[in-house]
């Protein structure tokens, strides 16, 4: 099971603006602390966690912040308008587009994902797979 997942940024507050615009909305709660942002789905008590927590932070060398080629963060929605929603006010905030919301020829036909790019280019999707709405085929 993957515990966190952690990405750089070099300007935390531009960061925030970023990962709120789209965070919160999914259920993270966020803290603030002087290593950074951490964001976190809230766990029952007596309950473990079962979605990583996801953290932005500066770079522990000092510095500056990098993306992983080819690493990607992709994060559920709770439908496809949301991964709309989600995607457009990620763009209003600083991140760029790697490609817009709609499905994609080689996934499955209910997979419905919109790709960013953070303010230090790490790569973010917003995806939803429900089978209840409409696929791609129909």
């Amino acid at each position: 099971m993957i515990a966190y997942v952690t990405v750089g940024a070099t300007d935390i507050a531009r960061a925030k603006r970023f990962y709120t615009a789209f965070l919160p909305a999914l259920g993270y709660g966020l803290t603030e602390g002087a290593e950074g942002l951490s964001f976190v789905l809230p766990v029952p008590t007596g309950e473990r966690p079962v979605s990583p927590d996801f953290y932005v932070k500066p770079p522990f060398d000092g510095g500056p912040a990098t993306a992983g080629n080819g690493a990607m963060v992709a994060f559920e929605a709770h439908s496809q308008q949301q991964v709309c929603d989600l995607h457009a006010a990620a763009l209003a905030t600083g991140g760029t587009n790697e490609g817009p919301p709609g499905f994609r020829p080689d996934y499955g036909a209910h997979f419905y994902v919109g790709y960013l790019r953070d303010p230090d280019s790490n790569k973010i999707a917003l995806f939803s797979s429900d089978p209840d709405e409409p696929g791609r085929d129909d």
